[in-house]
This record gives structure tokens, C-alpha cells and sequence, in this order.
């Protein structure tokens, strides 16, 4: 790889480790890509479509020219390993912040938690968690909801195109989803826990996929030496 052969344009797959934003991710890799192929101050690097800083798994990040695709690739479907702890909420709809809200859960079948997964199947209605990266007045969500401040988010349509290898270990449930652009899976595990009556949220979440780019291509130590990249 050459630094002509990066601004003519590459995309790297990454495994975002936990607890990094996408926005670092991209930072530390491109530090390291200038400080390694000596390019310009100006280089354009982006990812396409945001991880979660509890998420781990496909980050899609583009260079070069081929910044010029982002917006393609986020329109693509996304694929996530799920899971789920029934019986208890957060206010975040993930591990960000404690457990509140405990019920008994001991009425709970695996056939209910079956039936009331496949009710999310198609297209839903759904409002992103308080603690998200949406703007409200030009403010990221996730600002006014650690201020204190009564965030109201507005419900936005949404496809689930899939659920399935679904596991229960009461009181977790995993599954793989398959959704299009713009779903929060924090907000569908809570939604879930809804529909059961006992509240839920996310424990895990991992991408697997976006559009035909898949994790297994991905690089897992993209913080130390080696990249792996494809060419679109």
C-alpha cells in the first residue's frame, strides 16, 4: 500500500474494540495512517455508520476518495448479535448506566419470548434512547439527558428484516438482527421488555454485517500494526 493508493481510495474494516467511539477509532487510525504513509495534513478519512461505545464489531472506515461512499454504505442493511437481559431496565437501554426497575420474571415462557420477537418483525415504529448522538436544537442528545434535562425523542419508522438464532438462558435472550438504516437495538431491547411486561436491555451488542461487507474480513488489532482493506 502506497499513500497515492490511499487517497485514490481504500476501505478498511475494523473490529471496534468496547468502550471506544467510533470517532476514535477513526482519530487513532488516522494518526497512524499519516504518521506510517507521510500524507498530507488534509487527508479524508470517515466511517460509515456509527458503533455505539458499548458495541463492538464492524466499523466500516473510508479514505481517499472512496469518502465520497459513506453515504452509500450507511444506507446499507445491518446485521447485529444481540443480547438481552429480561426483568430489569437502565435508562440508557444498555450497560452506560445501573439497573433499575427489577420484576419477577418467573411467568415468562420461552415460547412468550419467541412470539413477542417475531411481533417486531417488519416494519416498526421506534424512538431512539434519550442516550443518543440525535440532536435536539442543535444539541447532541446524550448532553441534555447527562445535564438532568426532560429529553423527548420523537418515534421514527424502521424495518427489522430479520430475528433468528435465538438462545434464552433466563435472564438472557440472544439473537441476531437484521434491520435497515437508523435502528437502535438499545431501543429494541427495551421495547421488547415492554411487550413482555418485565422490561429489558442490552447487554451486548456486536455488528456483523453491513451490505456484503461481513466481520470475519474485519481486522480485530487495527490499534497496533496490521490493516486488512478492500478495494470498492
Amino acid at each position: 500500500m502506497t499513500a497515492e493508493e490511499l487517497q485514490e481510495g481504500y476501505v478498511f474494516l475494523l473490529d471496534k474494540p468496547l468502550d471506544w467511539t467510533s470517532f476514535q477509532a477513526v482519530n487513532k487510525m488516522k494518526y497512524k495512517l499519516k504518521r506510517e504513509f507521510n500524507l498530507p495534513k488534509k487527508f479524508k478519512i470517515g466511517h460509515a455508520g456509527t458503533l455505539d461505545p458499548r458495541a463492538t464489531g464492524l466499523l466500516i472506515v473510508c479514505c481517499g476518495k472512496f469518502t465520497k461512499k459513506i453515504p452509500e454504505i450507511q444506507d446499507a442493511p445491518k446485521e447485529y448479535w444481540t443480547e438481552i437481559k429480561i426483568g430489569v431496565q437502565t435508562e440508557s437501554y444498555d450497560t452506560e448506566k445501573p439497573e433499575i426497575l427489577h420484576q419477577d420474571i418467573a411467568h415468562v415462557t420461552e415460547q412468550q419470548v419467541k412470539e413477542t420477537l417475531e411481533k417486531f418483525v417488519g416494519e416498526i415504529e421506534q424512538k431512539p434512547p434519550v442516550y443518543s448522538a440525535i440532536k435536539i436544537d442543535g444539541q447532541r442528545a446524550y448532553n441534555l439527558a447527562r445535564a438532568g434535562e426532560e429529553v423527548e425523542m420523537k418515534s421514527r419508522k424502521t424495518t427489522i428484516f430479520y430475528i433468528k438464532d435465538i438462545n434464552i438462558e433466563f435472564p438472557l435472550v440472544s439473537f441476531t438482527v437484521g434491520c435497515s438504516k437508523g435502528t437502535y437495538i438499545r431501543s429494541l431491547a427495551h421495547d421488547i421488555g415492554q411487550e413482555l411486561g418485565v422490561g429489558a436491555y442490552l447487554t451486548q451488542l456486536r455488528r456483523t454485517k453491513i451490505g456484503d461487507y461481513t466481520i470475519e474480513n474485519a481486522t480485530p488489532d487495527f490499534l497496533e500494526n496490521e490493516y486488512k482493506f478492500e478495494s470498492l
